[in-house]
């Protein structure tokens, strides 16, 4: 572990790139992990990070005193105020650390999947990985358009699903879809209305759930691609979800109604 007092380390300098710059975190290939959790997560999946930056108040606890001295020289420790000068911060975060941006393994499409088209608030996007990894999805695919899954406000939101579940990046949606329907996949588009009721309609064991964003919904090539459309139905006096709630309600009733196919077969 090393002490660093100036904000011009290159460690320091290199990490407040990448929060600040969407196209400093692509080019690099990096992103940053803020806080414990986030960080102990992906410690836990096997991953080791390539800077570990922890604050005097943090490194005091055994499990981050631990991770940074086998970090050893690559483990800076600095002061609460240092940190805060990197970049702005949630309250609380008292340690980051710069990771190589995992690289999805390329493989067959799985048997649940959920493709995200032009999602592109970053909350939203973390929010539904989140759900997505909870339920159980083998892939996750998002159109070019999405926010960018290893933005540091994704991550936020994510709270370590990232580590969890398979994600691909701009994805050709339609082309897919269509393979996906070619090899026997059932495809199912989300509506906002018109679709069948969510609960009434037939979810195939091996889908893929196709959510668009807020404003414009699903493209119409898309749609053209879906095997059948479902709606949420709202019983009550507002019309609409934001699409990460949507999202969780239409995740869990598919992994619900897997579950039950599962249990007969």
């Amino acid at each position: 572990m090393q002490r660093v007092t100036s904000k011009q380390n290159p460690r320091l300098r290199e990490t407040a790139a990448l929060i600040a710059s969407a196209r400093e975190r692509r080019k690099s290939g990096k992103c940053v992990l803020e806080g414990e959790h986030l960080i102990a997560v992906y410690a836990a999946r096997g991953g080791e990070p390539e800077t570990l930056i922890v604050t005097d108040e943090a490194i005091i606890g055994p499990e981050v005193r631990r991770l940074a001295e086998r970090m050893g020289q690559r483990a800076l420790i600095v002061s609460a105020s240092l940190l805060g000068a990197l970049a702005a911060l949630p309250a609380g975060i008292g340690m980051l650390a710069v990771v190589a941006t995992p690289q999805p393994v390329v493989r067959d499409p799985g048997d649940f999947c959920l493709l995200l088209d032009d999602v592109q608030d970053p909350g939203n996007v973390g929010s539904i990985l989140r759900s997505a990894a909870a339920a159980g999805v083998d892939q996750v695919l998002l159109s070019g358009h999405c926010a960018f899954a290893w933005s540091p406000k994704v991550l936020r939101a994510g709270q370590g699903a990232h580590f969890c579940v398979d994600i691909h990046e701009g994805v050709d949606l339609v082309a897919w879809a269509a393979d996906y329907r070619r090899e026997g996949g059932e495809v199912i588009a989300a509506v906002v209305s018109g679709g069948t009721n969510l609960y009434a309609a037939p979810l195939a064991k091996r889908l893929a759930l196709a959510v668009g964003n807020e404003g414009a919904g699903l493209s119409s090539s898309l749609l053209a691609e879906a095997t059948q459309r479902v709606t949420i139905p709202m019983p009550g006096r507002f019309e609409s979800l934001n699409a990460a709630a949507a999202a969780a309600v239409l995740l869990f009733e598919c992994a619900r109604r897997r579950g039950e196919v599962n249990a007969i077969a």
